[in-house]
């Protein structure tokens, strides 16, 4: 998993439209990444619900927000638009930006191991350089936690 220091790793992404991006352009700003399983399940739900519900202080504090997985990009545009969400959703699809920040691990449930993502959120500042790591997140009150860090950053 990338530690604090390191550069913003340079990965393509897809967004909701299915159109690439690099997550390398925002450098020159502040950003928040966080890494979520599985679009529309409860956990992850909730997660990118509470992200956009400070969605507007995120901005006030000139700091996007982007939420990653391995969804389809149609799967993500549905899923923003059934819950109304503000925060940028981007596709992994391939698993580049995953590999990169180390977010694809083994994980374990009910004995069976399977490879899956760790819901992990990610706080660079506006020279691409990481200053904070969330491994292991547990969603409630993650948001707002994330946004302490960004207001003293």
């Amino acid at each position: 998993m990338l530690e604090q220091g390191d550069a913003i790793p340079a990965v393509t992404l897809k967004d909701v439209e299915g159109v690439d991006f690099a997550l390398d352009h925002y450098r020159g700003e502040p950003l928040v990444v966080y890494f979520y399983p599985k679009a529309d399940t409860p956990g992850c739900t909730n997660e990118a619900r509470d992200f956009t519900a400070l969605a507007d202080d995120y901005a006030a504090a000139g700091v996007p927000v982007i939420g990653i997985s391995r969804d389809k990009p149609a799967k993500l545009k549905k899923f923003s638009e059934k819950y109304g969400l503000s925060v940028i959703l981007a596709s992994d699809e391939p698993g580049d930006a995953c590999a990169a920040f180390g977010t694809w691990v083994e994980k374990s449930l009910y004995g069976r191991k399977y490879m899956g993502i760790e819901r992990s959120t990610f706080l660079f500042d506006a020279q691409g350089t990481l200053q904070r790591v969330w491994p292991k997140v547990k969603v409630k009150g993650h948001a707002a936690e994330v946004l302490e860090a960004v207001r003293a950053l």
